[in-house]
């Protein structure tokens, strides 16, 4: 190895280890950001809530899931009586971050007699217009306000000086019912907690997250966390809808935990770019030439028009069909999750519901299916009207 190079690796590892003791004496600033992780346990994340969630909700089981609301009530909903297993969905998160297709599962999931708990301090427009009520922002935003509820008789108020936010309820709907308040420093009063009922079930919408983090339950507000949980019914299944199970594992990773600590994370990226630099002096074109490799021709297109020519050639109008009826119901699974075991009543209901098309539309291209499952001969008419009903469902 040159002399050249034992120097400048010295050199690096000096300073590497300079800047882990200069930063590991440095005290380490809090963090205030709002995570609202379960494995956080800074000011304004989830953990305190996570370990103690048995006893605010005590008898009651908890279960958590990682899963779109859309998938995972999907396996809670019984197709022999159209009916879900009965349940409180609950969801706390600084921000409402559920993709539509979940905001209709859940209006769903309430219609049939089932209870939705909702803390975030933004909602999407689609829940905002079904529900029937608007979210103001307060323009004189100060960082202290006092919160309490209106179960009990005498009030638990508890006061928040920190990471609270400026929304509260507005133009409610005159079924809505007003659990909860916020009062600022100028003595004005704020709803921030209210239920609605809808079909068979309710929502609870609340504006202030922050009422569940690490930082309150651990001071005298707990009181206040539990008020707002006892509206809940207490013989209902808890589902929580958590992100334990997704991208927030990535932190549980070693390379996570490095680019966590600021000193860790700096030393990691200097030996990186160090290592680019005298990779990139220390190669002189000592590679040889990269061949160029055409890749392979994709002849997939080709052949599935050929096998298709065949059949039609050939005249095999019913083997066309049945691979066509296939090749339908597989991507009915996949796109909805529904089992096409039975293409009945119950199927056309539910396919009708997921899908948005008409429930005459849907009915007509089921009836035509089984029709032509019926038959032992099939024409190329029946090959062209049932091709025209799959196109026509999904343009």
């Amino acid at each position: 190895m040159p002399k050249s190079l034992k120097i400048y690796i010295g050199i690096l590892l000096l300073i590497l280890i300079g800047i882990v003791v200069i930063d590991a004496n440095r005290p380490k600033p809090i963090d205030w950001r709002h995570t609202y992780s379960l494995n956080d346990k800074i000011p304004f994340g989830l953990y305190v809530f996570d370990n103690e969630y048995e006893e605010f909700f005590k008898p009651q089981k908890v279960e958590q899931f990682g899963k779109t609301p859309y998938e995972f009530f999907d396996s809670k909903f019984n197709y022999n009586d159209t009916t879900y297993s009965k349940g409180t969905f609950l969801y706390i998160d600084n921000e409402f971050n559920l993709d539509e297709e979940s905001v209709e599962e859940l209006l769903y999931f309430a219609s049939h007699g089932n209870d939705i708990f909702l803390s975030a301090t933004s909602f999407p427009n689609k829940l905002k217009d079904s529900l029937n009520f608007k979210l103001e922002f307060d323009n004189n935003y100060n960082d202290s306000i006092e919160m309490s509820t209106t179960k009990t008789k005498v009030k638990s108020d508890s006061y928040f000086n920190k990471g609270i936010n400026n929304r509260y309820f507005t133009e409610l709907d005159s079924s809505a019912i007003v659990l909860g308040q916020q009062k600022r420093s100028s003595g004005k009063l704020q709803t921030n907690f209210i239920k609605i009922p809808y079909g068979n079930g309710n929502f609870f919408l609340h504006t202030q997250p922050i009422a569940f983090t690490n930082y309150y339950l651990l001071k005298d507000n707990y009181s206040y966390t539990e008020d707002i949980l006892s509206y809940l019914p207490k013989t209902n299944n808890i589902y929580w809808k958590v992100r334990k199970f997704e991208s927030n594992n990535l932190n549980q990773s070693p390379l996570g935990f490095v680019f966590s600590q600021p000193a860790l994370k700096w030393a990691w990226l200097f030996a990186i770019y160090g290592m680019i630099v005298f990779m990139f002096f220390n190669a002189k074109r000592r590679q040889r030439v990269i061949p160029i490799i055409n890749p392979l021709r994709n002849t997939t297109v080709d052949f599935t028009k050929t096998i298709g020519n065949l059949y039609y050639q050939e005249k095999d109008y019913m083997n066309i069909i049945d691979k066509k009826i296939i090749f339908f119901l597989e991507k009915i699974r996949n796109d909805y999750y529904l089992d096409t075991f039975n293409l009945d009543d119950t199927f056309i209901n539910r396919l009708h519901q997921k899908s948005g098309k008409s429930k005459d539309e849907v009915n007509k291209l089921i009836q035509l299916i089984n029709t032509l499952r019926n038959k032992s001969v099939a024409t190329e008419n029946d090959v062209i009207t049932l091709n025209e009903q799959i196109e026509k469902f999904y343009s």
